[in-house]
């Protein structure tokens, strides 16, 4: 059975069902989105499980030929690093539809480009070609223009135009390198394995592989070219920012170890210690910048921009331990905001603010959505037990070995972190109950669904991360002995 590609095609079969179906019958569309969901998450699920992380490598591959003549083949594969991304995917689509089930303003329109959106997302993380990896890339970002601009909020024009004029920034210096890749003499195909096992020149790694570093690095949430990203965040709808800060930046961080440094390993190993530097300012800066915001949702945005930034400089220290730390944080990041952003909604839809000092004692009212919020924000902050701390706890133990003074600053990074997400739980949902919202209500049974799966999955990841440490190691480690062959 083509398992990838019956995961590729599922929400693009799904956003055409949709569109078929007249936009009156909202129940029906929504009832279509949410099959579509739960069969994208247990495809997910099965080759997630299914991978062996023993034998290790690409596998589950299919291969479709397109243009030969040019070295274009539609080639599927996942590996260790990949086969968590896409069950990140299928998680938070399927949460996100269930929170996004009241959705009455145009829900035809909504699904239809939502589903569009993860099927482009799913393409990146499958794909072996470097010619679709892009193309699903752009389709992956593309939608989100619309999504934010019709059904967003808080300055939504705004937030969608610099979102798409940042990503199509960056996109521009991904694509110069690919088809710098492509017409070097080596070359002459876009087969990602292929490329993977030339040996490009030292000097065309070194100039080129900025090109993917920064290209990339403007998605995942690089600094100084972050600031897209919390405006985004505010600006879009609820599951939409799920996406975005749960998959769409892990599309970026993704980019890089994949395309970067599996084809220009040398050129890893000169550009890093920059990554690793401006990866430290992102913990710091985005850390202090959380605490500063009285918007639930921009401390959230910048909290992303920080916890991004442990991601990046996991990448940076080019070790094992370091790296797969990084993919984890990938996993555990996506699915803490995406369970941050389905909470906001929730309390936005009822209260019709975001403002954190208008809150008070909310646990008194909404005590689900509350005890979610607080499994969220230890989470974050990295208490045992939840995902967040095993993650951090392997980005930290590469960086001290290869940056011991960055791995302080991290530290440093992670103790703000705490400060600012205590202060946010005693201020918003605990102490004085505001009696200005004595008729708030808990979320609704569909959303507290979607919340309980989330904090199932930190729970789990965080008490018992071997399975994911094993298939994302696997899937680390060919990668770096190739960086270390050259290194």
């Amino acid at each position: 059975m083509p398992l990838l590609l019956l995961t590729f095609v599922t929400p693009f079969v799904g956003a055409v069902i949709i569109a078929a179906i007249p936009s009156a019958h909202r129940n029906a569309i929504r009832m279509v989105a949410a099959s579509v969901a739960t069969i994208t998450l247990a495809l997910a699920i099965y080759i997630f499980l299914s991978y062996d992380y023993r034998t290790g490598g690409f596998q589950f591959q299919e291969r479709y030929p397109w243009l030969e003549n040019l070295g274009i083949a539609f080639q599927l594969g996942v590996d260790g690093i990949s086969a968590p991304m896409v069950l990140l995917t299928g998680i938070v689509i399927f949460t996100g539809v269930l929170v996004s089930w009241y959705v009455d303003y145009r829900t035809k329109d909504f699904f239809i480009l939502l589903f569009t959106l993860v099927t482009g997302v799913i393409g990146v993380f499958i794909s072996l070609d470097l010619f679709f990896l892009f193309f699903f890339y752009e389709l992956a970002v593309l939608p989100m223009y619309l999504l934010i601009g019709v059904w967003g909020s808080t300055r939504k024009e705004y937030g969608a135009m610099k979102l798409v004029i940042y990503l199509t920034a960056g996109s521009v210096l991904v694509w110069i390198g690919i088809l710098a890749l492509y017409i070097a003499p080596e070359a002459k195909t876009f087969d990602l394995l292929r490329l993977g096992q030339m040996t490009f020149s030292p000097d065309f790694q070194r100039l080129f592989f900025p090109f993917f570093l920064l290209g990339f690095g403007v998605l995942a949430g690089l600094w100084p070219f972050h600031t897209w990203s919390p405006d985004g965040h505010v600006a879009a709808p609820t599951a939409v920012s799920m996406l975005h800060a749960g998959v769409l930046m892990k599309l970026g961080a993704y980019g890089i170890i994949r395309v970067g440094v599996s084809i220009l390993p040398y050129g890893a190993t000169v550009w890093m210690p920059v990554l690793v530097l401006l990866a430290t300012v992102n913990v710091l800066y985005g850390a202090f910048s959380a605490m500063a915001q009285r918007d639930l949702k921009f401390v959230i945005g910048y909290s992303s921009i920080s916890h991004m930034g442990y991601v990046l400089m996991g990448f940076g220290t080019l070790s094992v331990v370091g790296v797969s730390g990084a993919v984890l944080q990938m996993f555990s990041h996506g699915v803490m905001t995406a369970l941050f952003f389905a909470l906001v909604g929730m309390i936005y839809d009822r209260a019709h603010t975001r403002e954190i000092s208008a809150f008070g004692g909310l646990a008194h009212r909404m005590g689900l959505v509350s005890v979610f919020f607080v499994v969220a924000g230890l989470t974050s902050l990295g208490l045992p037990g939840l995902s967040g701390f095993v993650a951090e706890l392997l980005i930290f133990i590469g960086t001290f070995q290869t940056y011991p003074i960055i791995g302080v600053l991290a530290i440093i990074g992670a103790a703000v972190t705490a400060v600012y997400i205590l202060r946010l739980l005693a201020t918003v949902f605990f102490g004085p109950f505001n009696t200005r919202w004595e008729n708030l209500r808990d979320g609704s049974r569909v959303e507290l669904f979607a919340a309980a799966v989330l904090v199932g999955v930190l729970v789990y990841v965080g008490v018992y991360p071997t399975l994911f440490v094993n298939i994302i190691s696997s899937g680390v480690g060919p990668l770096l002995e190739r960086v270390a062959g050259v290194g």
